[in-house]
């Protein structure tokens, strides 16, 4: 438990981008009401690590200059089980699948039994690890979320059928880059949405990604880039 009193998560979310418009526009739903975590706002989706993410079978590993970004200052062999939880968020909270035609082995978990029942395993090829950010003290939920731009062509099937998701997310949207700052967002949606404007005409995964850590004595903006992080001192 942190001295805040809400223990600090895992979390993967999941930044879908279309290239086929006008403009380049990221998939985004609105949280409930009564939710504990964000309510009303507009936000990509994502969740929190479940302990079984880590044994999900992938088709493809994560790129290795992400699975190594991914490796700082995180846990040994976490990089996998994040890949897991960003696809399964999608799959859940918008019924889009990133993953491979084929048959898995065993017993299909019962969260995946939708994804795998359509004939596809996970595939972590398309993730790009872009951004990292840890929600600060005092709120009612803290999360460790690392943050996946995925192209929107890597998504099997339609990219408008939203008729699998769940109702975690209401309003399932294709919200324009230069549109989305219009809608009730996170702070943290915003500086991750700047980034994701910045490379939305490059397909190469980040060299350097920002870590926004916030920490119980303080606030440091860090890069991720296989070095030591240079550190500044947030506002």
């Amino acid at each position: 438990m942190t001295p805040a009193g809400a223990p600090i998560r895992d979390a993967a979310t999941v930044i879908l981008l279309r290239r086929d418009g006008p403009a380049p526009s990221v998939l985004m739903g609105q949280r409930g009401a009564a939710a504990a975590f964000m309510p009303s706002k507009f936000v990509f989706p994502g969740g929190a690590v479940d302990p079984g993410d880590a044994a999900i079978p992938l088709a493809a590993p994560l790129p290795d200059l992400c699975a190594e970004r991914l490796a700082e200052a995180s846990p040994p062999g976490l990089a996998p089980a994040l890949a897991a939880a960003a696809i399964r968020e999608l799959w859940e909270e918008a019924g889009l699948i990133v993953g491979r035609r084929g048959a898995w082995h065993g017993d299909v978990p019962p969260d995946w039994s939708g994804f795998a029942a359509r004939g596809y395993v996970p595939d972590a090829r398309a993730l790009q690890f872009v951004f990292r950010a840890i929600t600060p003290p005092g709120r009612p939920r803290r999360f460790d979320a690392r943050f996946f731009l995925v192209d929107a062509a890597h998504v099997a099937g339609d990219p408008d059928d939203f008729s699998a998701a769940t109702d975690e997310l209401s309003h399932l949207q294709w919200v324009p880059l230069p549109e989305a700052r219009r809608f009730d967002l996170p702070f943290i949606t915003e500086v991750v949405l700047a980034e994701v404007a910045a490379r939305a005409h490059d397909p190469a995964p980040p060299a350097s990604v920002p870590f926004f850590r916030n920490d119980d004595e303080e606030s440091l903006f860090l890069r991720l880039s296989g070095q030591s992080p240079l550190q500044s001192p947030t506002p």
